[in-house]
């Protein structure tokens, strides 16, 4: 009994951390975060009126795809979930995936809307 115990709980513990994280964000590129780096959060840095074009520009010429975290830590993305980052860069965002090493998997993404755009959907 206490064998099969042991086996539950096992499995139980990997089964939950398959499940991965969720995360709040932004789906930044390399260049603009490293420019905000020092900042103690992202929303120090981050102006939501510009963030969106600045971010395509960036990653248009060239600088890859990043998370970064509401306390500004810079996650890079794999292949895959650099793919399904693509339609939300320079959007704020909630993920579930899996973080190894300082990079995110993404198994899902949603767009949240930042405050400045929240506002102005109020205003209309």
């Amino acid at each position: 009994m206490k064998r099969l115990f042991a086996v539950f709980a096992f499995l139980l513990f990997f089964s939950f951390a398959a499940f991965g994280e969720r995360l709040t964000g932004y789906i930044s590129d390399e260049q603009c975060a490293a420019s905000g780096s020092k900042a103690a959060k992202a929303t120090d840095w981050i102006n939501p009126t510009k963030f969106e074009s600045c971010a395509q520009k960036c990653a248009k010429n060239g600088s890859p795809a990043v998370f970064v975290t509401e306390d500004n830590k810079v996650l890079k993305l794999d292949v895959e979930s650099t793919k399904k980052a693509a339609a939300h860069l320079g959007h704020r965002v909630s993920v579930e995936g899996k973080v190894e090493n300082g990079s995110l998997k993404i198994s899902k993404i949603t767009t949240i809307k930042m405050e400045a755009q929240a506002k102005a959907d109020d205003q209309k």
